[in-house]
């Protein structure tokens, strides 16, 4: 049960959508309102693999959540509006592809399912996920870190500092998609001026040479100077001149837990952007605890700009000097903890590499404290292009892992069509 002094809470909605009724926006022929729908399993089940099911960890209103996006993608690619602000709760990114319970109040990544869902419906190949929240999205570099076609940018409070920890410069992505995941962590304190810097410095070049298809925003505004769960400085303005700049065609609303005193105004100002109006006048009625900000936020700010520019520019021959030095296969181990439910998960994930397809995934886990109690799974991961040579090489490897009986689930995942297979 969420109470009613929790951070992410339905005022974080209801406030927001007063302020747009206040300021008559929703009279306005550019500004159209849609209502979410329930999002499918299978919907889900094409980003994740939920422990002992995505369907028994969720509520109806991640179902919800995840609609809205689906919603706002359809009304993009159907032409009947230009850009869409997806307003919905709970927020998303630091659900990772295997779930086992709720994360940074995460448990359904929303963006990733909308990813998903707009290449199975659409057919959308290269898509940019420019993530504004103060906290690293660390779910979203998850499921993303072995697609070369999916651009994860994310600027954060350096980790460091603030939750989940992590976010570095290094953490790159895996051999085959070396430098599509791109972390630029900012100093505490860290305002509008250096946050456009950056911008302007780096993150426009870097998004104007991958070419995406459709650039999505995950709309995380607790950078914003007033934000109880972070420390730095950005106002309501600062994040409508990005949201201007970086013109996406969808945003997804994720974190930011100033409920009164900057969502109302910070969405407001991301929407009037969205729609190309005047967002001048959008200013938060109290900027007392605004800090200016110190000298040492632009000195790490150039500093990202040089070395994320040039683990950019060298992304391809790094991405083949690692390919070479791994051979057909790539591991990573993770220890993941659960903060809202004090699961601690291990994990082992292995990506194997084949000249005819994009490979498969299997992943190794095991999770202590679950709410279904101490759980292990082996999981493969087969995705939209996996071969039938690696399909069976899969499928042998789970039959062979199954008939070892270490796993209470053994289970493979078909990312085409969100179907999750027991075996």
């Amino acid at each position: 049960m969420i109470s009613p002094t929790h951070p992410e809470r339905q005022e974080r909605l209801l406030y927001t959508r007063d302020q747009l009724l206040e300021e008559g926006l929703f009279d306005l022929p550019q500004i159209r309102e849609y209502r979410p729908r329930l999002a499918e399993i299978n919907d889900l089940q094409r980003a994740h693999i939920g422990v002992p099911s995505i369907a028994r960890l969720i509520t109806p209103a991640h179902l919800t959540s995840a609609g809205g996006c689906l919603v706002a993608a359809d009304a993009v690619m159907s032409g009947e509006v230009k850009r869409a602000f997806a307003l919905v709760r709970p927020p998303g990114h630091h659900a990772m592809r295997v779930v086992h319970g709720i994360r940074g109040f995460c448990t359904v990544n929303i963006e990733a399912v909308m990813v998903e869902y707009l290449r199975s419906v659409y057919g959308i190949r290269k898509i940019a996920v420019v993530d504004t929240d103060v906290h690293h999205g660390d779910g979203s570099q998850d499921i993303f870190y072995h697609d070369p076609d999916t651009l994860y940018i994310s600027f954060h409070q350096d980790g460091r500092t603030l939750y989940p920890g992590t976010g570095f410069p290094d953490e790159a992505g895996s051999p085959a998609a070396w430098g599509t995941n791109i972390n630029l962590p900012l100093l505490p304190g860290t305002g509008d001026e250096g946050l456009h810097r950056l911008y302007d410095g780096l993150i426009q070049h870097i998004l104007d040479d991958f070419e995406p298809e459709l650039i999505i925003n995950s709309a995380g505004q607790d950078n914003h100077f007033s934000d109880p769960l972070a420390s730095m400085a950005v106002t309501a303005q600062g994040y409508a001149k990005l949201a201007d700049k970086l013109q996406a065609d969808i945003a997804v609303l994720e974190g930011g837990y100033s409920v009164e005193a900057a969502l109302p105004y910070v969405n407001t100002g991301i929407i009037l952007a969205m729609a190309d109006m005047d967002y001048s006048k959008v200013v938060e009625p109290d900027q007392s605890d605004l800090r200016q900000q110190d000298e040492r936020c632009n000195k790490r700010v150039d500093q990202l700009i040089a070395e994320t520019g040039e683990l950019w520019r060298s992304r391809f021959s790094t991405r083949k000097e690692l390919l070479a030095k791994c051979g057909n296969s790539w591991s990573r181990k993770k220890s993941i903890y659960y903060d809202e439910e004090g699961i601690r998960e291990e994990q082992i994930e292995t990506a194997h590499y084949c000249r005819q397809c994009s490979g498969y995934l299997t992943i190794r886990t095991a999770a202590a404290g679950t709410r279904f109690g101490d759980q292990s799974a082996f999981i493969i991961s087969l995705k939209r292009d996996t071969c039938s040579e690696c399909r069976q090489t899969a499928y042998d490897e789970a039959q062979l892992e199954k008939r070892n009986g270490k796993w209470q689930y053994v289970l493979v995942q078909h990312i085409a069509d969100g179907e999750i297979e027991s075996l």
